[in-house]
């Protein structure tokens, strides 16, 4: 895949692993100078050094929970690389139990990093770089799960249904600065954090009885969506939630 993303500056949270790491990848693959987000350093640490095989990436440590904590790091960004051309909000957790046994804690530890986290990420870059320089692109990693419902998954559904809710939201507010905002949908998606679930032969069969492929998806497959919205062949695309999912919503 050739997206012509050089010199541009892209901004990745949860880029130590995963989707985010994908992101990072390409990114830099195309020609993006890549600041890594992540909370953990050594994990970070380990990925940057796997993303400058591929191009230039620079590691920022950062718990997107921590909402004090955002405006520095990306004054620091901007002031080390660059203003913000891309920002890539992947940094996400799930807990999987019954709706009623979820506790006022796990709303609290899922809500603060798939939706406030990423909220407060998108409008300080928003703020600090492409409001004022009238251009940007925001792309942020939601779910099928905001879609749609999902066993076990009550408050990871919420999460993510209000990303997709907030990127609408901001493509309208932000569209007269000329920033796009866009979010990706994906599926299962073979990664660290769902192999011991696709493990389960319950959970797996599950799964397939509802992507409409016989597969799950890779984490490459959503990073190349994610790098598409974020390249200037996306440029009348703001404002939606792309699906990534096999065909699963589609039933």
């Amino acid at each position: 895949m050739d997206f012509q993303l050089d010199n541009k500056v892209a901004m990745v949270t949860g880029a130590s692993s995963g989707i985010g790491l994908a992101c990072a990848e390409l990114l830099a693959t195309s020609g993006a100078k890549v600041a890594m987000i992540a909370r953990n350093p050594e994990r970070l640490r380990q990925a940057v050094e796997v993303v400058r095989e591929k191009g230039t990436a620079t590691e920022y440590r950062l718990d997107v929970a921590d909402v004090a904590a955002i405006n520095p790091i990306v004054s620091e960004i901007r002031e080390e690389l660059g203003e913000i051309d891309i920002l890539v909000c992947s940094a996400g957790v799930n807990v999987t139990k019954p709706a009623h046994e979820f506790t006022e804690d796990d709303w609290d530890n899922i809500l603060s990093i798939n939706t406030k986290g990423l909220f407060f990420c998108n409008q300080t870059v928003a703020v600090q770089s492409m409001i004022p320089r009238k251009g940007g692109v925001i792309v942020n990693i939601a779910s099928q799960m905001g879609l749609v419902g999902g066993q076990n998954r009550t408050v990871y559904c919420a999460s993510k249904g209000g990303v997709i809710q907030l990127t609408r939201a901001e493509a309208i507010d932000w569209a007269p600065y000329n920033i796009r905002v866009n979010a990706v949908a994906p599926t299962f998606v073979q990664t660290a954090m769902t192999e011991n679930m696709l493990k389960d032969p319950e959970n797996k069969a599950w799964i397939m009885e509802n992507i409409l492929f016989d597969r799950v998806l890779t984490a490459e497959e959503v990073a190349a969506a994610v790098c598409f919205l974020a390249s200037d062949e996306a440029a009348m695309i703001t404002g939606t939630a792309l699906p990534i999912d096999g065909g699963w919503t589609a039933k």
